[in-house]
C-alpha cells in the first residue's frame, strides 16, 4: 500500500475537498490521477481560475481594497497629494480592476495591459488641470511599466510553488510620478490586509453553495471535479479544465475601466 492510500485510510477518509487556487487545486488533478476521490472548490481572491465565474474570497477583498481606496481619497484631498494604493494581483488584475472601479480611482493598472508611465502622469494631469488637487491610482503587485525588462521584486526568495515575491510597483510609482510631475505622491502597500476579515454576504453564501454541491458529488461518486459558478448556477467543471491557465482580465472590462477612470480622454 503506497503512503498515498495509507494515510486515507489511517485517517479514515472517504474522499478529499481541495479549497483554493490553481496551485491547490492543481496537486488535487494530480492527486485524483493517482486514484485519489478528491473534489476542488474555488479559493483565491486573486479570482483567476479558470473555468468558474468567481471565486470565494474576492468579494471580501475586493471590499476591504474599496474602503482602502476610499479612506486614502480623504488623505489625498486634505493634503493636496497623489496616493497610490498597491493591491494584489500577481498574474491577473481582478482585484485592481474591481476596487479601483467600485473605488472611484483615477487611474488603475493591471498585469494584463504594460503601462507607460508618460500615460500615467499625462491622465493624471488631466485631473490636475480641471481643477483637481489630488488623484488615486490604483495598481496590481504584478502591473509592468513598459520602461522595464522586470517585475518588481519584494526579494529573490520564492514559495513551495516556485513563485517570486512581488512587491514595489507602488514605490516604483511614487518615485517616478513625484519626479516627473513635482506634486507629492506616496505610496500605500494594502499586502495581506486584503486577505482577511469577515466574509462579504457573497462569499458566504458562494462558499455555502459550493460546499453543497461539493456533498452532493461526493455522495453520487462523482471525482475529479471542481465545482464552478456559472452565471446563477453551480456547476461541476473537471479539474483538469479548472486548473493550469489563469483567467485573465477581458478586455471589454479593461476598457470599461478605462472609461470611467479617465485614462480615456
Amino acid at each position: 500500500m503506497c503512503i498515498r492510500d495509507r494515510n486515507m485510510k489511517d485517517l479514515e477518509l472517504d474522499a478529499l475537498v481541495a479549497i483554493g487556487g490553481d496551485d491547490t487545486l492543481g496537486v488535487a488533478a494530480e492527486l485524483y490521477k493517482n486514484g485519489v476521490k478528491v473534489i476542488g472548490i474555488p479559493k483565491t481572491i486573486d479570482n483567476d481560475l479558470n473555468a468558474t465565474d468567481f471565486c470565494i474570497g474576492f468579494d471580501t477583498s475586493v471590499n476591504v481594497v474599496v474602503d482602502a481606496v476610499q479612506r486614502c481619497r480623504s488623505t489625498a484631498e486634505s493634503h493636496s497629494r497623489v496616493l497610490i494604493v498597491e493591491v494584489m494581483g500577481r498574474h491577473a488584475g481582478w482585484i485592481a480592476a474591481y476596487g479601483g472601479l467600485a473605488g472611484g480611482a483615477d487611474c488603475t493598472l493591471v498585469p494584463e495591459v504594460p503601462f507607460s508611465i508618460e500615460d500615467v502622469c499625462a491622465t493624471l494631469q488631466r485631473r490636475f488641470d480641471s481643477g483637481q488637487d489630488n488623484a488615486i491610482v490604483v495598481v496590481a503587485e504584478g502591473a509592468k511599466p513598459e520602461e522595464k525588462d522586470d517585475l518588481a521584486l519584494r526579494n529573490k526568495e520564492v514559495d513551495a510553488f516556485g513563485h517570486v515575491q512581488l512587491g514595489g510597483i507602488g514605490h516604483y510609482l511614487e518615485k517616478e510620478i513625484k519626479e516627473r510631475m513635482g506634486v507629492p505622491t506616496r505610496a500605500v502597500i494594502l499586502g495581506h490586509i486584503q486577505r482577511g476579515g469577515s466574509p462579504t454576504v457573497f462569499d458566504r453564501v458562494l462558499g455555502t453553495r459550493l460546499g453543497v454541491k461539493a456533498v452532493e458529488l461526493i455522495s453520487e461518486n462523482k471525482f475529479g471535479y471542481m465545482v464552478a459558478l456559472k452565471g446563477n448556477q453551480i456547476e461541476p467543471v473537471t479539474l483538469d479544465k479548472a486548473t493550469g491557465v489563469n483567467r485573465k482580465l477581458e478586455t471589454q472590462f479593461y476598457d470599461l475601466l478605462q472609461l470611467f477612470s479617465g485614462e480615456r480622454s
